[in-house]
Order: C-alpha cells, then sequence, then structure tokens
C-alpha cells in the first residue's frame, strides 16, 4: 500500500507487508518515475496490518497531522529481502514496476526504479521558455477561432512541479522559487502529479487591481527568509493560464482549447493562485471589460493553436489599453580599444511591426532618463545587469558590437521639452527580446 500524507511536508508511505506487520518507508518526493534518478526513502515504525485501508485527516497536534489517502495498493513479489537491500515488484492500479530499496546509513535508503518508465512517456522538461505574444487588435474573424484572457500586469512565470515540489523561472530562466513562497504550496495541491505550468505572478494595488509597480519590491529578492517578510505586506498570486507537460506527456502540441481544458481539470483554486477564465467573446466585449476593471488589456489566443515555446506568434495577440510608450533597452555599443567600456546604450521602441531602432544615449532622443535608471539597476546588483563582461562581436572599424541582452522597458507618457521622460516608471524585464531590436545601421 502507498499513501499520500498531507503532512508538514508532502511524503508518499511505502508499506510493504513483511512477517505480519507493514514495513514502512516515508518517501518525500514519491516513487520515481524512471532510471536515472533515486528517491530518499526513510524507514519510520512497522504498522499493522488493519492500516491497510487507513484514510482519514489526521488532527492538528496529533501525530502524523494532516490529510492521508490512499494513493495505490494491490500486491508485490520480492526476490531479495535483507537488512540492506529489498528487491521487489509493485503490482498495483497506478504502478507495476520493480524497484529496489538500499540502505544508506541510519534510517536513509534511496529507491530505485529497475523498469524504465513505457515508451510513451516523456519526461519532465528541465527548462522551458515560454511562448509570446505580438502586439496588435483585436482579431477580425468572426466564430470560435480566438479565445481571450486578460492580461495581467505582472511578470511571465513558469513552474515545474514533480514530487509536490515547485519550481519558479523567469522568462529568461532564471529560477525564481526563493521569490515567490506563496507559490510553493501549489506543489502539494498537484500531489504526485508531474506538470509544467504558464502563468504571471502579479501583486495588488490599494485599489484591488494586478499592478507591476505594487510587484517591484518581490522582484529583487532571491533571499528566502527576506522574501517570506515581503510576502506579509506584499504578497503575490500566481495566475495560471496554460499548461505544457502533465504525467509523462508533453501538451504543447494540442490546441489550445485542449491544453486549457486539461488544465481546468486540475482545479486550482487558492488565494495565491488560480486559472483565470478563457472567454470566447465577443472579443471587443472582454476589452471592454478589462478596461472597466483597470486592467492592462486582453490577450487574443487562436484556439487550435499549439504551444511554441520561446517564439512570438501571431497565434497569440496582445491588445492593450493604456495609451503608453515602452522602451526597450537592447545591449550597448563598446569601444574597440576598450571593449568592456560602455560607449552607447542601444534603445528601441514597440511598433505595430516589431521593435525599431531609435537611438543610443547622447544623440539626443532624450534617453538619458534611461540611462541613469540602468546605473540604478547595476547598483542594485541585479544578475542581468547590462554592465557585465559582454561578449564582442565584429563589427565597423572603431567600434566593437555587443549582442542586445534585454534589460528591461520603461513606460512613460511623453517626451518632454528638456529631451526627458515624463513619469517614467521601470518596468523590469518584459515581453521583448534583444533580438527584436533593429541594428543600428
Amino acid at each position: 500500500m502507498i499513501q499520500e500524507h498531507h503532512a508538514s511536508r508532502l511524503h508518499w508511505d511505502l508499506r510493504l507487508e513483511h512477517d505480519g506487520v507493514y514495513v514502512s518507508w516515508a518517501v518525500p518526493k514519491g516513487l520515481p518515475t524512471d532510471t536515472k534518478t533515486n528517491h530518499l526513502a526513510v524507514h519510520v515504525d512497522d504498522h499493522p496490518l488493519e492500516h491497510g485501508s487507513f484514510e482519514a485527516v489526521v488532527a492538528k497536534g496529533e501525530h502524523g497531522a494532516g490529510e492521508v489517502v490512499i494513493w495505490d495498493k494491490g500486491t508485490y513479489e520480492a526476490s531479495m529481502w535483507t537488512a540492506r537491500e529489498v528487491k521487489f515488484h509493485l503490482h498495483g492500479a497506478r504502478v507495476d514496476a520493480r524497484f529496489v530499496l538500499f540502505w544508506m546509513q541510519g534510517d536513509d535508503w534511496m529507491l530505485h526504479r529497475v523498469d524504465p518508465a513505457s515508451q510513451d512517456w516523456e519526461p519532465l522538461p528541465a527548462r522551458i521558455r515560454p511562448m509570446l505574444a505580438v502586439p496588435g487588435d483585436l482579431p477580425t474573424e468572426q466564430g470560435t477561432d480566438w479565445r481571450y484572457e486578460l492580461k495581467w500586469d505582472g511578470v511571465r512565470t513558469i513552474a515545474f512541479v514533480d514530487g509536490g515540489r515547485v519550481r519558479l523561472t523567469s522568462r529568461s530562466e532564471h529560477d525564481r522559487t526563493a521569490a515567490y513562497p506563496e507559490v510553493s504550496g501549489l506543489g502539494e495541491v498537484l500531489g504526485s502529479h508531474q506538470a509544467v505550468l504558464d502563468g504571471e505572478i502579479i501583486a495588488l494595488d490599494a485599489a484591488g487591481r494586478p499592478s507591476f509597480e505594487a510587484l517591484q519590491p518581490r522582484m529583487l529578492v532571491d533571499d528566502a527568509a527576506r522574501a517570506r517578510r515581503l510576502a506579509a505586506w506584499v504578497p503575490v498570486s500566481y495566475m495560471v493560464f496554460d499548461l505544457l507537460h502533465l504525467d509523462g506527456s508533453a501538451t504543447i502540441g494540442l490546441p489550445y482549447v485542449e491544453r486549457r481544458r486539461m488544465l481546468d481539470g486540475l482545479g486550482l483554486s487558492s488565494e495565491h493562485w488560480m486559472v483565470p477564465p478563457s472567454h470566447e467573446g465577443p472579443g471587443a466585449d472582454v476589452l471592454a471589460a478589462a478596461k472597466a476593471a483597470g486592467l492592462e488589456g486582453v490577450v487574443a489566443k487562436r484556439a487550435g493553436s499549439p504551444y511554441r515555446p520561446g517564439q512570438r506568434s501571431a497565434d497569440w495577440v496582445k491588445v492593450k489599453l493604456a495609451h503608453t510608450q515602452s522602451v526597450v533597452i537592447g545591449g550597448f555599443i563598446a569601444s574597440s580599444s576598450s571593449p568592456a567600456g560602455l560607449r552607447a546604450l542601444l534603445v528601441g521602441i514597440p511598433g505595430p511591426d516589431g521593435i525599431a531602432y531609435a537611438g543610443k544615449v547622447g544623440t539626443g532622443f532624450g534617453v538619458q532618463a534611461v540611462a541613469e535608471l540602468l546605473a540604478l539597476l547595476a547598483l542594485l546588483g541585479r544578475p542581468d545587469s547590462p554592465f557585465a563582461t559582454p561578449v564582442p562581436r565584429a563589427d565597423a572599424a572603431g567600434t566593437t558590437w555587443v549582442e542586445p541582452q534585454l534589460v528591461g522597458e520603461v513606460r512613460f507618457s511623453e517626451w518632454t521639452r528638456a529631451g526627458r521622460l515624463r513619469q517614467p516608471v521601470w518596468l523590469g524585464l518584459r515581453d521583448m527580446q534583444p533580438t527584436d531590436v533593429v541594428r543600428e545601421p
């Protein structure tokens, strides 16, 4: 019998009938799904056979407090049973495979899967970049070709869930797990499910609206203890809008509506995570609702579109309501005589056909405020600081081209007569890619 135990830390209890009792191991990450990864198994007290049908919610304060459910049950065959090694074949309703338990030290054992996973089983990917939307207007096609989601003013985040544990990564694949401890409970809710989720981390302003500015105190935090303290006064939520992998199957090739159906079936709803609805339209009505709620806009997604990791696709169209402009910092040009020295910042402005090159610091485009923000960014010690050692590329005489690195955006309403940004707001890493910036002629 295998029980899923939602105690102070989620784990699974593997119990094998032997000499009239259940010999038991607590397995924090559950049974291995492939032969490459061994899982810790902690030997615990034997349990009576009457425990074989036990499912309950153990009251708080009692030993093993939390919900206990039977995860799998059946028979097993042991080909070896010694004080240091147990070889057995499970025949359960969910698992039919051979395993080996081998002793390490004290009560610590390791659980190894002998049989490979089935041929159609795909392991959880270690990394994935999110699919990106293109800016534009509401689609003109009628019927059910499109679905509409509200656009959230947060940071794009991929969640990898395995063995009840959650790992969060940013759009640029930086680990952000420590920054948002509120989302860790998502792993316990999903239990033994292996999943990759796509969504956005948001924080609310005083009016209860998603606000990127409200989120900023949380974004630069890498220390887990500090993040927990900040969570008390700037809580975040994870808005999950796509499912990229589930229980040994990649779902990125499925149509959007099928991925959403599977995502809705997971029942993810909490104070700190939810699956916001996907609307059939009309798109104009959803956009009007977004405007009335003070949100950024909507994202239109083609109903039959697959998920294209790391690609910007016209199958997703973001329709913004804000009458603001974004300046995208792409990289910098360094003097060939001093490749590590800063000479000019490249600036791009998003438009309907992509990002057009706008200028560089000192060329009269009024981007001095951007340079000041970048200097501040460097002082804050951001890992994505543009003042890191560049990788030069051959270019025209007198300069060395450095491949653009996305630093972030500045949202502003207009230029002042003095050539500065009026009321700029630092947005951090957003929806633009360095390669989207057109190279200077």
